[in-house]
Parts: C-alpha cells; sequence; structure tokens
C-alpha cells in the first residue's frame, strides 16, 4: 500500500519561493539606468506581462497541479515534442542565467574587498563556481533544506535590503540632500527618439520573469487549488513595489552615467553610508546581499530540473538522466546542469569587460526566456479549447474573450521585446557589434536546436519500447 506523498511547500512558503526567484536586488541597477522613467516601464511590464504572465500560471497550476509545470502544460497542448521544447527553454537559460547571479555574488564580496577585482574574469571565475557548485550540493538535500533557504534568503536577504535601502532614500530627501532625479512628467516618460534606448527593457521583463517556476513544485503544495492563486496575488503586489522603490533609490544618488549594471545598488548603499556615517554596515549588507543571491539561485537550480526530470520519464531524452536519490532530487540532471554550466562560464574571457559579459549572458538568457513565455500564453489558450471542462480553480476573468486580451497582451509584450533585445544599448559597451550580434543569434540557435536533437536521437528508443509492449 503506497502511503500519500507528504505536501512539503505552505502557502507562506509558496510566496516566498517566488520572492527569492523573481523579487532580485541584482536587476535593481540595470532599472535605476533608466531614472524616473522606470516607474512607467515598471508599471507598463507589470500591466502587459507579470500580471498576464501571473494569471496564465494560476489558471494552468490549479488546472495541472502535478509536478512538473509548463512541461506538463505544454504536454498537454502540444505533446511531447514541444513541451520538451518549451521547458529545455527554460532549464537552458536558466544555466545562462545563473552566469549572471554568480557574478553579482562576485561583484558585492569584491566591492568589500577590492572593487577593482570586480574586472578581473579569474576572481570572478572562481567565485562564480566555488558557489554555483555549493548552492548545487545544498539542494542534493531535498526540497525541504531548499525551501528553508529560500525563506531565510528572501525574508533576510532580499526584502531587508530592499526596505533599507528605501528607507535611507527616504531620510535623504527628507533631509533635502541633492538628488540625481528630476521629479517630473518630462523625467516620467521615457525618450523613445531612438530604440536602442529601449533594449535595458529586456532586463526589465527578465527581472519580472519566474512566477510560473513555483508551479513545478504544485505536487509539493498544500491544497494547491487554493493556496497557488493567493500565493500569486502576494507575490505581485510585493515584488513590483519592491522593485520600484529600491531601483529609484539608486538612481536618487547615482548619476545614470556611473551607475555601474553589476553593483549600482552598492554603489547607493555606500553614498548613503557614509552620508549617514555608518560605513561599517557595508561588510554586512554585503552578506546580506550575497545570502539573497545563492537563495535565489537555490530556488532556480532545483525547479526546471525537476521538470525536466518528468520530460526525461517520458522518454524525451536519455532515461539516465532519470536517476533520483533517496530525496527524490534528479541528480544525474543536476549535474549536467553544473557541467554546461561550467564550460560556458568561459563566456567571461569573450567580451572586453565583466560589465559586457554580464549584459551579453543577461540578454540572451532573457531572448530565450522570452520565447519561453510567448510558448506559455499560446499553451494557456490551447488547453482552453482542448480541455474546456478540466476543473481549473482559477481562471482568467472574461470567458475566452479576457483569455486572448491577457495572452495576447503577453504574447505581444515577449515577442516585441525579443525584436529589440537584438539590438546593442546604449548605455553599455559591447565591443564590435558584429561579434555581439553574432554571439546572440548563435547562443539563441543552439539553445533552440539541441531540444530538438535530442528528442529525435531518442526516438529508436521510444520506438523499440512501444513495440516490446506490443509484443
Amino acid at each position: 500500500m503506497n502511503t500519500p506523498k507528504k505536501k512539503t511547500l505552505s502557502l507562506f512558503s509558496l510566496v516566498m519561493i517566488n520572492l527569492i526567484a523573481i523579487d532580485s536586488l541584482k536587476t535593481l541597477s540595470t532599472s535605476a539606468e533608466y531614472g524616473l522613467s522606470l516607474v512607467f516601464y515598471f508599471l507598463l511590464v507589470a500591466l502587459v506581462f507579470f500580471i498576464p504572465m501571473s494569471l496564465v500560471a494560476a489558471e494552468l497550476a490549479t488546472g495541472w497541479p502535478e509536478t512538473g509545470g509548463i512541461y506538463v502544460w505544454a504536454r498537454e497542448a502540444f505533446g511531447k515534442k514541444w513541451g520538451f521544447f518549451t521547458m529545455w527553454l527554460q532549464w537552458f537559460n536558466n544555466i545562462l542565467w545563473f552566469l549572471t547571479i554568480m557574478t553579482f555574488i562576485g561583484a558585492t564580496l569584491a566591492y568589500c574587498i577590492n572593487p577593482n577585482l570586480v574586472n578581473n574574469p579569474v576572481y570572478m571565475l572562481i567565485i562564480v563556481l566555488v558557489f554555483f557548485w555549493g548552492a548545487t550540493i545544498i539542494n542534493f538535500f531535498g526540497l525541504s533544506a531548499s525551501s528553508l533557504l529560500c525563506t531565510i534568503a528572501a525574508v533576510v536577504g532580499t526584502i531587508v535590503p530592499m526596505i533599507l535601502i528605501s528607507a535611507l532614500a527616504g531620510i535623504w530627501m527628507m533631509m533635502g540632500k541633492p538628488i540625481c532625479l528630476h521629479f517630473d512628467w518630462h523625467s516620467f516618460f521615457p525618450d523613445l527618439s531612438n530604440i536602442n534606448n529601449l533594449v535595458l527593457l529586456t532586463a526589465m521583463f527578465y527581472g519580472l520573469t519566474g512566477i510560473e517556476m513555483s508551479a513545478i513544485h504544485a505536487g509539493d503544495v498544500e491544497n494547491p487549488q487554493r493556496n497557488y492563486p493567493k500565493a500569486i496575488f502576494w507575490s505581485v503586489i510585493i515584488i513590483v513595489s519592491t522593485l520600484i522603490f529600491s531601483s529609484l533609490a539608486i538612481a536618487l544618488v547615482i548619476p545614470q552615467q556611473q551607475i555601474n549594471i553589476v553593483s549600482g545598488m552598492l554603489q547607493a548603499f555606500e553614498v548613503f553610508f557614509a552620508a549617514f556615517h555608518i560605513s561599517w554596515m557595508m561588510p554586512v549588507l554585503a552578506l546580506l546581499i550575497v545570502l539573497s543571491s545563492v537563495g535565489i539561485a537555490n530556488a532556480w537550480i532545483l525547479g526546471p530540473s525537476k521538470g525536466l526530470l518528468v520530460a526525461c520519464h517520458d522518454q524525451c531524452f536519455s532515461e539516465k538522466f532519470g536517476f533520483q536519490n533517496k530525496h527524490a532530487i534528479p541528480v544525474t540532471i543536476l549535474l549536467l546542469q553544473g557541467a554546461i554550466f561550467t564550460i560556458l562560464c568561459a563566456a567571461f574571457f569573450l567580451m572586453p569587460s565583466v560589465s559586457s559579459s554580464f549584459w551579453l549572458l543577461t540578454d540572451v538568457a532573457a531572448i530565450l526566456q522570452l520565447m519561453f513565455y510567448f510558448m506559455l500564453f499560446i499553451t494557456a489558450i490551447k488547453l482552453r479549447y482542448k480541455y474546456p471542462n478540466v476543473k481549473r480553480a482559477f481562471t482568467i476573468p472574461g470567458g475566452k474573450i479576457g483569455l486572448w486580451i491577457i495572452c495576447g497582451s503577453g504574447c505581444a509584450a515577449s515577442l516585441f521585446t525579443i525584436f529589440i533585445g537584438f539590438l546593442p544599448p546604449t548605455q553599455i559597451p559591447v565591443g564590435n557589434l558584429t561579434t555581439y550580434e553574432l554571439l546572440i543569434v548563435a547562443g539563441i540557435l543552439i539553445c533552440c536546436t539541441i531540444p530538438f536533437v535530442l528528442y529525435y536521437k531518442n526516438s529508436k528508443n521510444r520506438d523499440a519500447k512501444a513495440e516490446e509492449r506490443v509484443i
């Protein structure tokens, strides 16, 4: 007799996973590059992308609440091949994203040791590899250990620094100290005279992605039909508000031309702490930010890998990668993920600076992630028509018209942002333009080709096993 699987995630844990997966300190510096218009951009991205994405994730997760998330949804809509492709997009883009978050950790530590280390590729590589493999090992001990780290990192490492920098900015303004922002309507609306000024918008979209990741753990959630929509609601409110206020705090005291997209938050804290004579807090703050970043990486190391495990069990690629340890952790997939990540670290040597490497990886990862979300939105449409009678505890309001408006908005926003993601940003030097664009195109083509090669390579094994079952 099989005993029921114990549910390990509560509503609070689910919100914490969403916060640590999305509410990233890493994206604040990039957002601050836009000045006051970042408020306009965040509200726009929330309206046309983040909220639609959240509504879609809530409907799909409560209609198909089993572990596997997007793979299960896309498989039910379009079959195993496209389900695997969609899951692969999320998983592989995630590996690229790990490089950016680990770079952020390295920059944070360097800022307290020697700021010049930020541009030292050897130092950055060592930090990146040590912290990535450390977070991977933590996940070997199971979802409970991973969830605990996410909760601590979300509260102590993310929310506390965001509240602190927002509070310091408020005190700064009340004291009448000089600011670098102009609070007027002209500054609120962005400069659209040059489309290249919009390129950093891809990072802002990317900064609000990931709320569907917690759906991969839907099978581990207490009462997912009730708790998942509630978690989405609270997550959206907290994430958007904290990102806006924290980004404004950076732009308030650091001139736009001087903001470092890797360490801009630390620049702002350094100004605040020096003015208020509390510079001794910098090492403490750095440790909190490192904790936050490790928690973010920890949340994403396991999530997409569990979705890929379900695809492995569906024989979309070699079953050799389906091994799990006693904690039901897909160890082989995590090791494969780590191996690819380690190889891709060589990208730091291909670009003229760490900042440009950071941006290139962010841009490619963002484009892949937006392709993934395009698939997510069309999957929601397909499933509503294909399985109208499946019970969904939460349904996008407005019937089919509401569905098309929400998903249409998400698709249009994803496609537009993918397009501008191929343009070089005016704010960041990227070296040779041809090399830059070739690296982006090559990265995307390679990533999109691999899942189909793996799927068809494994087709002979699927056919052979199907014949055995017939015999």
